[in-house]
């Protein structure tokens, strides 16, 4: 399996380069060179199996030869051993016509577990092979930086720096990053947006001298191993309610479009998906581009789903790359655009490949919290805000015809107590993970929104 670049000016990479550069030195985002596939009974045989054991199938798709399947097998059973849940990803009926997938039984209580337990393994294994130790920078929304140190914590062959936005995200979010005990582990709080993070990041990459003086590289949802993990649970789900003998439609809460470009990459893969609805909060630059054609960022909003407080879909640029016919000089020359004039318009054939399977729903405030309070009327479900994004938009759309309709749960709601007690005067269970992380002290630097203030840090963490 090769890799290549959305904007076409990198060399192709096999799977472990491109899982270890995350970004490509063009700025471009890493695709198959060629989407390897499934067979319809290989789909239906994932009914009933284990989902370590699915999950290595995918990943093993994607990684052709560089690992060996009993490796991945390996890797896989290690990193869905630290799930709660048997099924790892659960399936529950939530109404007739609604199903509810249930992503956050890892151990940081966010759907980003499922992809980073993966990813810290393929990582420990490559790089204890090669006797070498890497910077890891990631910025996050609020459940990527936890899950990476979930992940990472006490790892011999990575250093790992989190930027998230000071005041940006809830307590419960932070302390999962913040507690973190292990010499490894730096957590940085940015005085500005999850954007302003995003954006340092991305010129912390392009940097070439300082990526290679640091050994850099990235675990955000920009890396090709989270989507190849992300995609499994497509497959799972999808497996359980009958496919490929009927199709199922999602709804994907979303922010940087990685969870909804994995159902994407499962759909290349053979999955028979008949709708993605892609459903936002205010922050709804990805609605907009959807139903508009016009991709245009806005002022990033504060809301009760933080982790979906982005104005930059940093996957978006995948799926423009397969909508324009995978014309890379065009793609490069929308998102130097984008960087440079904040908006572009989608071509109209783009915009009709997109439509053909994706569609757009912003979901206001107001009906976010209605959404908490109505689930849990109707159905006992106590439900976070970034679900109840997922679940209003479902139930507005509704499912089509006969084809089963599933809402990805991508927290669990005690990580955002304050937002679902005011929506729904419930107070969320505490589960004990975040009654220990409550009492621990925390550990956190705090720097500009500053690309050069930044860089000096992570230099001087390195140790170079």
């Amino acid at each position: 399996m090769k890799y290549i670049s959305t904007r076409g000016e990198a060399q192709a990479v096999g799977f472990l380069d491109a899982v270890l550069v995350g970004l490509a030195p063009d700025g471009g985002l890493f695709v198959p060179r060629e989407w390897p596939s499934f067979t319809p009974a290989e789909i239906a045989a994932f009914a009933n199996r284990p989902y370590a054991e699915v999950a290595a199938a995918v990943i093993s798709k994607f990684a052709g030869d560089a690992i060996a399947p009993d490796v991945i097998a390996e890797m896989c059973a290690d990193a869905y051993a630290t799930f709660s849940h048997a099924a790892v990803t659960p399936l529950k009926q939530l109404y007739p016509d609604l199903w509810l997938l249930e992503l956050f039984h890892g151990p940081t209580l966010a759907f980003k577990d499922v992809a980073m337990q993966l990813l810290a393994q393929i990582y420990d294994h490559v790089l204890a092979k090669q006797g070498r130790t890497i910077t890891i920078v990631c910025a996050t929304s609020g459940d990527t930086g936890g899950a990476a140190v979930g992940a990472f914590r006490g790892s011999q062959h990575v250093r790992l720096v989190v930027l998230f936005p000071e005041g940006r995200i809830s307590e419960v979010q932070r302390r999962f990053m913040t507690t973190a005990e292990e010499a490894n582990v730096r957590t940085v709080a940015v005085e500005g947006t999850f954007d302003d993070c995003q954006t340092i990041l991305k010129g912390l990459f392009q940097d070439q001298a300082f990526s290679s003086q640091v050994d850099l590289s990235g675990v955000n949802s920009i890396n090709w191993a989270r989507i190849a993990a992300q995609s499994v649970y497509y497959f799972t789900s999808a497996a359980a309610l009958g496919a490929p003998d009927r199709p199922v439609s999602y709804c994907v809460p979303t922010g940087n479009f990685g969870d909804a470009y994995a159902a994407y990459a499962a759909s290349r893969l053979g999955l028979p998906i008949e709708k993605i609805t892609v459903a936002t909060n205010a922050n709804d630059i990805m609605a907009r581009a959807l139903s508009g054609g016009r991709y245009a960022r806005g002022q990033v909003a504060e809301s009760m789903s933080p982790a979906m407080d982005i104005q930059i879909a940093s996957n978006f640029e995948r799926l423009y790359f397969e909508a324009v016919e995978r014309e890379a000089v065009e793609t490069a020359r929308a998102f130097k655009a984008f960087t440079e004039a904040g908006s572009i318009d989608i071509p109209p054939p783009a915009q009709g490949m997109m439509r053909g399977l994706f569609q757009g729903v912003a979901v206001s405030e107001a009906e976010t919290a209605k959404t908490i309070m109505a689930t849990l009327n109707d159905t006992g479900e106590l439900i976070d805000p970034h679900t109840a994004v997922a679940v209003a938009a479902a139930r507005r759309t509704g499912a089509a015809g006969r084809t089963p309709l599933i809402a990805l749960s991508t927290a669990h709601p005690a990580k955002f107590p304050k937002a679902v007690f005011a929506c729904a005067k419930v107070e969320p269970p505490a589960p004990s993970i975040v009654r220990a992380q409550a009492a621990k002290p925390e550990r956190i630097d705090r720097l500009p929104a500053d690309a050069e203030a930044v860089k000096a840090y992570v230099r001087a963490f390195a140790g170079v």
